[in-house]
């Protein structure tokens, strides 16, 4: 069946002037704009609080587990309007995210978690050519397969996660904090998973507060802060920017080692805002 000409031109995501409301009151997200082309991947960068996480529910229609809504602004997926969409709908659409937090079915093995993650697909048969396809993609998870999930390190759930992701089929990948808390060479394998699951075509969308290692996956990053995008550009241009240098890469201008977690006070330079 031949796409629309308007499906094929679009990006495969475009979140649209998007205002996010928790609790009817709080607004969250003010007129966030950002796009993921087919086979790219976006990150988003910003301090906690900036409305990452959000953008992320909002995309992914998980708002409505914490009290929020889209209150404005419209989450199009090739050229579809999701917005208004149940999480399911969106998951069945190839939208799929993997939340922070390492939610994982502790009591489960690992097999029987990523059976979960295919429970959408119509027969067994779909499930079983999906978890050999997921063995050989992340063969440690094929020698842990019978593994309880509670018991496994932090960085073998990251990957089981993004494994049961996997069997949903998704098109596009909404991914947060894979990192968080993982020790540097769990973080290496986590990354070189997703650079590889990139090469096979998935698209990605990656909220991580190691900026280093996020720039070196994206070809497009977004800056958020206090609901709002203040900075954007290509990954090549946000690595080179000082301000990114600074707080998020670690780096001060001269080349000299920074800890931006030590820096007193935010200096956001007028540019950013235009």
């Amino acid at each position: 069946m031949t796409e629309p000409a308007a499906v094929k031109s679009a990006p495969l995501l475009a979140v649209e002037n998007l205002e996010v409301l928790y609790s009817e009151v709080i607004l969250a997200l003010k007129g966030v704009n950002l796009i993921v082309t087919e086979g790219g991947c976006t990150a988003l960068l910003g301090p906690n609080g900036a409305g990452k996480s959000t953008t992320l529910k909002a995309i992914s229609g998980l708002l409505v587990v914490e009290d929020g809504e889209i209150a404005a602004g419209a989450v199009r997926y090739r050229g579809v309007d999701l917005s208004r969409q149940d999480c399911q709908h969106r998951v069945a659409a190839g939208v799929v995210h993997v939340v922070e937090g390492r939610k994982v079915l502790r009591h489960l093995t690992v097999e029987q978690n990523l059976v979960v993650g295919g429970h959408l697909l119509a027969r067994m048969s779909d499930v079983r050519h999906e978890l050999d396809r997921v063995y050989q993609t992340i063969p440690r998870l094929a020698d842990l397969r019978a593994r309880t999930a509670g018991y496994l390190s932090g960085g073998e759930q990251q990957l089981m996660l993004i494994a049961r992701a996997m069997m949903s089929q998704p098109r596009l990948l909404l991914i947060d904090e894979p990192s968080l808390g993982l020790a540097p060479m769990m973080l290496e394998e986590i990354f070189v998973l997703l650079a590889q699951l990139r090469s096979q075509g998935l698209s990605l969308l990656i909220v991580e507060q190691n900026a280093q290692a996020a720039l070196a996956l994206a070809d497009h990053a977004y800056v958020l802060e206090g609901g709002r995008v203040v900075l954007e550009g290509t990954a090549e241009q946000l690595r080179a920017n000082e301000d990114i240098q600074e707080f998020y890469l670690g780096h001060q201008a001269g080349g000299e080692r920074h800890n931006y977690r030590e820096i007193k006070h935010y200096r956001r330079r007028k540019r950013w805002l235009g």
